[in-house]
């Protein structure tokens, strides 16, 4: 751990935070049309495409394996997070056996 990192992870504390407190100030401004309650709904979908996607980029035959079984779980268990939390067990099992 280098010397800089408690200051680092303070001023990333700070920034989500801020960005927090930012958009639960700002919705007391916004109306929520139909519109904007859609785009609330998507944008957790949206964090984890580019998760997903940074992840399937930087990695192998694992991440795939992992990613298609989140896709089937998500569909069967009706539960993102559920399915989330067992993507990360399938990729630590595919690591862990070699791939």
């Amino acid at each position: 751990m280098s010397e800089s990192f408690p200051v680092l992870l303070a001023v990333m504390a700070a920034a989500a935070f801020l960005c927090r407190v930012a958009g639960f100030t700002l919705m007391r401004f916004v109306p929520v049309s139909p519109r904007v309650e859609a785009a609330l709904r998507a944008t957790p979908l949206a964090v984890m495409a580019g998760i997903t996607a940074l992840a399937m980029q930087g990695g192998g035959l694992a991440e795939g394996l992992a990613l298609a079984s989140v896709v089937g779980l998500t569909l069967v268990l009706r539960s993102d997070v559920a399915a989330a939390l067992l993507g990360v067990a399938v990729v630590a099992l595919l690591r862990w056996a070699g791939l």
